[in-house]
């Protein structure tokens, strides 16, 4: 099993995450973006949309960092983490689809805008897309706090949707989102973070940013 990765990708993060937490091993095969190894003949023949993750088992090839890590789960579905009770398996999508449309982008465009342009030298903030992505995210982690009362995990037992919503708070602290006013949010990253998994996972991640 392959998986093509991008250490400052959050979609690759959170499948390096789910597959140290099911215990599954791969070769890392690393994909210079900026070098443009993603948009190699070799490359586009695997996912024509030139991104990363990409995960190739045998002769199977998917992509897309939510169906890679479902398909990783089923591996071992008696760990839980994509649930096979359709009511239990609802929820779990749910807050993985709400990742990937509402709180996901808005925290990858403030992130970009506050922390990785300047890392890459991509320019100057726009305080116009930051003003108006920081009440996004805050509309966005609102509802999270909502959705995490009462709770340790999003869908109840830990699940895929807290790794792809973990991953979005990978640049939290660079980007000045702050989680004072949310306890539920705050205690529920710490503890996602706390497990050898993430801490595993971020590690390459960490290492780039001298964290």
């Amino acid at each position: 099993m392959k998986l093509y990765n991008a250490n400052f990708s959050p979609n690759a993060l959170r499948v390096r995450a789910v597959a140290a937490e099911l215990g599954i091993d791969f070769e890392l095969i690393e994909v210079d973006l900026r070098g443009g190894d993603n948009r190699s003949a070799d490359f586009l023949s695997i996912n024509p949309n030139g991104k990363v993750p990409v995960l190739v088992d045998d002769d199977f090839v998917v992509w897309e960092s939510r169906a890679i890590n479902s398909y990783l789960a089923s591996k071992k579905p008696e760990r839980g983490l994509h649930p096979d009770d359709p009511k239990s398996r609802a929820t779990v999508d749910q807050w993985l689809y709400w990742q990937a449309i509402h709180l996901g982008p808005a925290m990858q465009k403030l992130s970009f805008e506050r922390f990785l342009k300047a890392k890459f030298g991509m320019g100057d903030p726009d305080q116009s897309v930051i003003d108006a992505e920081r009440k996004n995210v805050d509309q966005f982690l609102a509802v999270l706090e909502i959705g995490l009362a009462g709770k340790d995990w999003i869908a109840g037992d830990l699940s895929v949707a807290d790794f792809a919503l973990a991953s979005t708070f990978m640049y939290r602290a660079q980007s000045d989102i702050s989680l004072d006013d949310l306890p539920n949010v705050a205690a529920w990253i710490e503890r996602l973070e706390a497990r050898r998994s993430w801490k595993d996972a971020f590690a390459p991640l960490g290492e780039l940013l001298g964290l």
